[in-house]
């Protein structure tokens, strides 16, 4: 019987403290040319009529289709642990209800 090594390699992938984080998002803009797709990340503020793109990412297509498919699964996942995510009904997008009533002093 031959012994065959497999020529495994690994991957070290650093996080630092910044990064890991992360930054929150109430919106994402999605656009794409034939080479990429560009994804917007943006935070929407009550009250604030501009809103601000928090962090760009930018895939070539075969990639953004695994992120799909991955996003896909991790959905199933979460909803087989925490139940069904409710989805509200779709209205503008942005959406333009975000004000909430204002104080008084």
């Amino acid at each position: 019987m031959e012994n065959k090594k497999h020529n495994t390699s690994t991957i070290n992938i650093e996080l630092n403290e910044e990064v890991a984080e992360g930054v929150y998002s109430n919106l994402a803009i999605i656009s794409h040319s034939h080479a990429e797709f560009v994804v917007d990340f943006v935070r929407l503020l009550p009250n604030i009529p501009k809103a601000k793109v928090k962090s760009r990412i930018i895939l070539p297509p075969q990639h953004a289709k695994r992120f799909m498919r991955a996003l896909i699964e991790n959905i199933k996942k979460y909803e087989a642990q925490y139940g069904v995510i409710k989805e509200s009904e779709q209205g503008p997008i942005p959406p333009m209800h975000f004000n909430p009533p204002k104080g008084e002093a």
